[in-house]
């Protein structure tokens, strides 16, 4: 179990790598593509987006895969893109590339959560879900950096996107070669896969979800400029702030797992959210020097992706019918979410200023606890779904006698 759920989270991290490391080569892209800062922030919306409409369809039309073909098919699509990217000079065909790599994204990601999640017994489970998403928390800690740094270093945007086509490669090789055959699950049409968005309890899970990484993402897409104060313009220092960022996500993530097998995900997700928008309040001061950015920095990465496996784990528990379902509706929310943000980031930049998008985000954040706490009180009401037992077997026949 635990080599395969190795192998998934290192396919997460190519993924999680192309999600993050736009951010932080954001500007010079835009110079590259001649669009402002605000419109090359849809480079990161396209991508999301993508993955998160297409994250059901591609379920439902993927159903019957096996899962070893899914997973290199997917990366394959996903390098694609990337390279597309790396080579277009024209903002539209960029966007269209970034839809692209999204659509490999989207058939990979839901497929690798609803694997861990079938790989481990219940008891294990949030652990399980926890160390496949630190694959994406691993690529704010290394990818995320890395490629920032890459781009910063050779002075071409472009080269980051090279580095994150390599990844894909690597990830699909990988999974190939040591991922064991997983039984394909039951195909499931589209209309029953969003199905649980019309029950309240997956509702206001899913909505908490959406406004917490709306307001998360707001300050990230444009992290470049909200930080400028601490960093000077330097990239090689916002590639660092990105690593230490990454590093208190890793810890987050980890942790999280073990917290909700202790005490339950209702503590871990009003906590996360709760320091997170005093966090995020705070930005527009905490940000201005370099000492206090970074522990702004590792109270957002702990509380962040702190979130991401209690909010699963709650889905799954309110609805365990319907596992592999549920998880590719979480992870298309938070891309949802992620594909916001640059909007509402474009729109805060234009009103208040770079600097003041932790303020903006926080009130999203906020928001999200409203959602939680109504999420727990449906719940709470109207109980869980409860997994049909298994039919107890036949009584033994006697032996017939001559």
């Amino acid at each position: 179990m635990y080599r395969s759920l190795v192998v998934l989270a290192a396919g997460m991290f190519a993924i999680g790598t192309d999600s993050f490391v736009i951010a932080g080569i954001l500007p010079d892209a835009a110079d590259s593509l001649g669009v402002p800062v605000g419109t090359a922030g849809w480079l990161l919306t396209a991508y999301a987006l993508t993955y998160a409409v297409l994250g059901p369809v591609m379920a439902a039309l993927t159903a019957r895969w096996p899962r070893r073909m899914l997973f290199p098919v997917g990366f394959a699509i996903f390098t694609a893109g990337n390279l597309v990217t790396a080579f277009v000079p024209v903002f539209g065909v960029a966007l269209a590339s970034r839809a692209l790599a999204g659509l490999g994204g989207a058939m990979v990601t839901p497929a690798a959560v609803a694997a861990a999640a079938a790989l481990a017994p219940p008891e294990r489970r949030g652990r399980a879900i926890a160390t496949v998403m630190t694959g994406l928390s691993a690529a704010t800690a290394l990818g995320a950096p890395i490629g920032t740094a890459i781009g910063s270093l050779t002075g071409n945007w472009r080269a980051t996107m090279l580095f994150v086509s390599a990844l894909g490669v690597l990830a699909a090789v990988g999974i190939a070669l040591l991922l064991p055959a997983i039984p394909t699950p039951p195909a499931v049409p589209l209309r029953t896969r969003v199905a649980p968005l019309a029950d309240r309890r997956i509702g206001l899970v899913l909505l908490t979800t959406l406004l917490a990484y709306t307001g998360l993402y707001t300050v990230y897409s444009f992290i470049g400029e909200s930080l400028d104060r601490a960093t000077g313009g330097s990239g090689t220092i916002l590639a660092a702030l990105l690593f230490v960022w990454g590093l208190a996500a890793t810890v987050g993530t980890l942790a999280s797992g073990g917290l909700i097998d202790r005490f339950g995900g209702r503590r871990i997700i009003n906590t996360s959210i709760t320091v997170a928008a005093i966090d995020f309040a705070l930005l527009p001061w905490t940000s201005a020097h370099l000492p206090s950015t970074v522990a702004a920095l590792l109270v957002w990465g702990v509380c962040g992706w702190g979130l991401l496996a209690p909010q699963t784990h709650r889905l799954i528990t309110a609805m365990p019918t319907a596992v592999p379902l549920l998880t590719g509706l979480a992870s298309a929310m938070v891309y949802i979410g992620v594909s916001v943000a640059p909007l509402v980031g474009q729109v805060g930049m234009a009103w208040f200023g770079a600097h003041w998008l932790g303020a903006v985000g926080s009130v999203f954040i906020a928001l999200a606890i409203v959602a939680a706490e109504a999420a727990h009180a449906v719940i709470h009401r109207h109980g869980t779904d409860k997994v049909p037992a298994a039919p107890a077997p036949a009584p033994a026949q006697p032996l017939p006698t001559k």
